[in-house]
Formats: C-alpha cells, structure tokens, sequence
C-alpha cells in the first residue's frame, strides 16, 4: 500500500486494481485477496486510449480506483 496514488502511463486494455491493498504488484491485483482471504474483490476496468491514470494507493478515495486526494486528509 502507498501513501499516494501509484501514477501510471497505461495502455488501453483491462486493469484489476487491488482493492485490499496485498498485491505484490501494486496498484494491480495479483489475486492475494483469494490467497488471505481478506473478504475484497478487484476493481475492473476499461482503458480506452493511451492515458496517465492515478490509481488509489491509501485505499480511501471516495472514486476508487482512481485517485481523489484523500491520502492527504488525516483519518
């Protein structure tokens, strides 16, 4: 898990975020949600084109999987 958004230059094609914050690859799922039984799933979804996306690293944006700035906010 970071402390802020995982920035990446993606490609068009499907991504899975990692919603329970174990991936060993983030910001993606490797599937380690299944392997500790952490009761979260993935988030699909469709790139388009060629963009730069922020994905959510503190798992607390309010537009998951994208991030919204939360990370800056105290809890």
């Amino acid at each position: 898990m970071s402390n802020g958004p995982y920035v990446v230059k993606e490609q068009p094609g499907e991504k899975y975020w990692c919603a329970c914050g174990r991936s060993a690859n983030p910001p993606y799922c490797d599937g380690a949600h299944e392997r500790l039984k952490t009761g979260k799933t993935p988030i699909r979804v469709v790139i388009d084109s060629p963009k730069e996306v922020a994905w959510c690293g503190c798992r607390r944006s309010g537009n998951k999987p994208f991030c919204d700035g939360a990370h800056k906010n105290p809890e």
